[in-house]
């Protein structure tokens, strides 16, 4: 070969590789791909709060990752759908670990799928924030890389019975969904309840999802001031349904996993009828938090419907995972920080301003003021959910760890 021909050969070879190793020319280094992913029921009964909760954090990575990108970082949002069950949970849990551009994970929905899940999550060290998780093992297991920015179900079962204890009440008959989120609240409810001197008159779970009959007739019988409801809206709006249908006229009182608008289609009339239909909530209406105008606006615009409960939680856990994956990243001096770092960084921000108010994590990963609120159906029209009038809002530290 000529030699002049081999030189000029061998130029062209090391240009191509600077060209490929800047991107192919574009002017900029080739973006470097994190990713946040997000699980929760996308389908199913639940999938009405759950696509919310994903899409709260699809617009979070829109509107506030532009530092990471500003870094030279390409965030992309990885959505899992966990259908409400622990098995599938668990089994998209190994997946998103598998993945090592996954950095950070916003979910779940229901506790009984997040607690397993996040075994995994924390075997691979990967940091977990969760937007609606209740139940306390969530965070009392110690794991670095498990948070909540919400409250916990020791506390919001008093919250119910507390209310129901001032309204009045004395007796109830208390139900659960036999899942680990609905029996632990349910638990928690009973015991206030039975401190504050209030006679329970049953305490029963079911997996029934259509006929109560079975259920109602030892309801019925007791005829209890409240009735309680610990679990998720499908069943307890419809076994509410069921009740009023049977004569039932006493209150109806629920938690967090009955605040969806679904729970107004299905209970309807019957919900406004007799004393009442109350739940407890560790998340209140989007509109009740002083910075989520925007917020609502920009979802609406964006998804054509207002949100969900929880949507607006699941904006702020996508938040604190981009700010902890940015702080991480500075102190690499803009290189992808490992899944550890990213941990110790988000237990370690302090008054994080988010939409639903201001979070820092106490040592296992609760915050350390969390809100709580009593809230009433008001209507039958599932439009008009976000309305329903809140009756009280209390902000409540967790227990000691």
């Amino acid at each position: 070969m000529n030699k002049r021909l081999f030189v000029l050969l061998s130029a062209l070879i090391i240009a191509s590789m600077v060209l490929t190793a800047c991107g192919g020319g574009g002017g900029g280094t080739t973006a470097k791909t994190i990713k946040i992913a997000t699980q929760s029921p996308l389908s199913g009964d639940m999938s009405v709060v759950g696509v919310d909760i994903k899409r709260g954090a699809e617009l979070g990575l829109e509107q506030m990752g532009g530092a990471l990108a500003d870094m030279g970082f390409k965030v992309e949002l990885a959505p899992f759908d966990d259908q409400g069950n622990p098995d599938t949970g668990v089994a998209n849990a190994k997946q998103i670990v598998s993945d090592p551009a996954i950095l950070c994970v916003v979910g779940h929905y229901n506790s009984g799928v997040q607690i397993p899940s996040s075994e995994e999550y924390h075997n691979a060290g990967l940091a977990n924030v969760s937007p609606a998780n209740t139940n306390p093992k969530v965070t009392t297991r110690g794991y670095l890389e498990v948070n909540r920015i919400v409250g916990r179900d020791d506390v919001q079962g008093v919250v119910g019975a507390d209310f129901a204890a001032a309204q009045g009440m004395k007796s109830a008959f208390v139900v659960h969904d036999k899942t680990a989120y609905g029996q632990g609240i349910a638990e928690f409810f009973r015991q206030e309840a039975e401190a504050k001197g209030m006679e329970v008159m049953g305490f029963e779970g079911t997996e029934e999802k259509a006929n109560f009959d079975a259920l109602l007739s030892p309801i019925l019988a007791a005829n209890p001031d409240v009735v309680y409801f610990g679990g998720m809206y499908g069943q307890a709006a419809l076994l509410f349904k069921q009740a009023r249908e049977k004569g039932y006229m006493g209150m109806f009182l629920s938690d967090d996993g009955f605040d969806s608008s679904d729970a107004a289609k299905i209970g309807g009339q019957a919900l406004l009828d007799g004393a009442g239909t109350y739940y407890s909530t560790v998340s209140g209406p989007a509109a009740v938090y002083p910075d989520t105008a925007k917020f609502i606006t920009d979802f609406k615009a964006k998804y054509s419907s207002d949100p969900q409960p929880f949507a607006a939680q699941g904006y702020d856990s996508a938040g604190i995972c981009l700010k902890a994956i940015e702080a991480a990243a500075k102190a690499k001096n803009g290189e992808i920080p490992t899944r550890a770092e990213v941990a110790n960084a988000v237990r370690a921000l302090k008054d994080y301003q988010g939409i639903t108010g201001t979070i820092t994590f106490n040592s296992i990963g609760d915050p350390v003021v969390a809100k709580y609120f009593v809230i009433q159906v008001g209507s039958t029209d599932p439009t008009k959910w976000p309305e329903n009038p809140i009756v009280e809002t209390l902000d409540i530290a967790p227990p000691a760890p």
